[in-house]
């Protein structure tokens, strides 16, 4: 066997750059000799265009695809990044040394499953710091992006270069701090709410083809609680679960989505939105002081809203249900119930439209059943 058929197998079975130390050792030759060949080699794959091309590291080689070829064979690659995981290996690179809890902050919970993958994988070195770890890119995170040498100052100028082309120069620094944002189309309204304007709407509940492969490039996804085993399968991201039912709810959300994506949200919006709707509530409130007649829940949204409005209950009071009238088992649910509340499939709107039509809805009913207790009496 000869030392360029040796080099060549050996740079392919690596799958990463192996030193010229290395290849002195596999071969057996001297370092003059295995240099030669290395030459050799990589003046051969050039001349005959192949879908493989040998790179000089300085003193390290790897072989790898064609950028010809890259996108072409990408569907194809085994246990390539999602899109999330590598948008959180570069800004590791971009900031490093960084502070695993800044990132955190950064980037939300669901970082510490990219950082322990990015480990795993060998991209990142993780250190511990007091409380917190330091995290930087290591040496085949440099043969990934083709560099010389994992030098910081080299991988910030790499990916400021990769950037300037796609985002532009003055929009850099916030495109590394930027996250990509998908809500399902009930919580479009939310990101008006908290003022964003950049973000994606799917169905992350049974996606269509292309929105599989969109939801993978998702890196904070909003959904409705409860779903979260349903859509985990095709979103890597961080995923934030909101109620929607109470105006509690509502305000709740919007404080969630304003701490989770800091970077993306409108504060001065996020303020409107929550005085408004603490003035929403207080409105029926003071409309169901009016009401003297006492519930009774049929289940445990209906006691939300009743409960959320200072309504009494009791046992005996009028039955309140939502209109779906089964549940997911299939039973019956508020079998003769006095008054219903409209359910989000059932209504249209945003979503404070949809709370403030199920509150009216109780309010509405209750007052009708007063008044035709009056009626009777008379």
């Amino acid at each position: 066997m000869g030392e360029i058929e040796i080099i060549e197998a050996a740079l392919f079975a690596a799958g990463r750059a192996v030193s010229l130390e290395m290849l002195v050792k596999i071969t057996g030759k001297s370092r003059k000799t295995v240099l030669k060949a290395i030459e050799g080699l990589i003046e051969s794959y050039a001349e005959r265009k192949s879908g493989l091309e040998i790179l000089d590291l300085g003193g390290r080689y790897v072989m790898q695809v064609n950028p010809d070829y890259s996108e072409l064979v990408q569907g194809v690659a085994p246990g390539e990044l999602s899109a999330p995981k590598l948008r959180t290996l570069s800004m590791i690179a971009y900031h490093q040394p960084l502070l695993q809890t800044s990132l955190v902050e950064m980037r939300g919970g669901g970082v510490y499953e990219h950082i322990r993958e990015l480990i795993e994988r060998g991209f990142v070195d993780s250190r511990p710091e007091g409380r917190t770890r330091v995290l930087s890119t290591t040496p085949l995170f440099a043969d990934y992006f083709g560099l010389k040498q994992n030098d910081p100052v080299a991988i910030k100028e790499k990916i400021l270069g990769l950037l300037k082309d796609q985002v532009g120069q003055s929009n850099i620094e916030s495109w590394v701090g930027k996250k990509t944002v998908a809500v399902s189309p009930m919580y479009e309204s939310l990101m008006e709410m908290c003022g964003i304007k950049d973000y994606l709407v799917l169905n992350p509940y049974s996606p269509s083809g292309e929105e599989i492969t969109r939801l993978l490039e998702v890196e904070v996804l909003i959904i409705t609680a409860g779903y979260l085993e349903t859509v985990r399968q095709y979103c890597d991201g961080e995923i934030l679960e909101v109620h929607s039912t109470t105006f509690e709810d509502l305000r709740e959300a919007v404080a969630a989505v304003a701490e989770e994506l800091a970077a993306e949200v409108n504060p001065e919006k996020v303020e409107e939105s929550l005085r408004l709707l603490k003035e929403e509530r207080e409105k029926y409130i003071s409309a169901a002081l009016l009401v003297g007649q006492k519930v009774k829940p049929a289940t445990d949204m209906i006691s939300r809203i009743v409960n959320d409005m200072n309504i009494g209950f009791s046992s005996d009071g009028v039955l309140i249900a939502p209109d779906y009238g089964t549940s997911k088992n299939g039973g019956k649910i508020g079998e003769g119930a006095e008054i219903l509340v409209p359910t989000h499939r059932n209504v249209e709107g945003g979503l404070l439209e949809r709370v403030c039509s199920k509150y009216d809805a109780v309010l509405e009913g209750l007052k009708r059943i007063e008044e035709t207790e009056s009626n009777t009496q008379i």
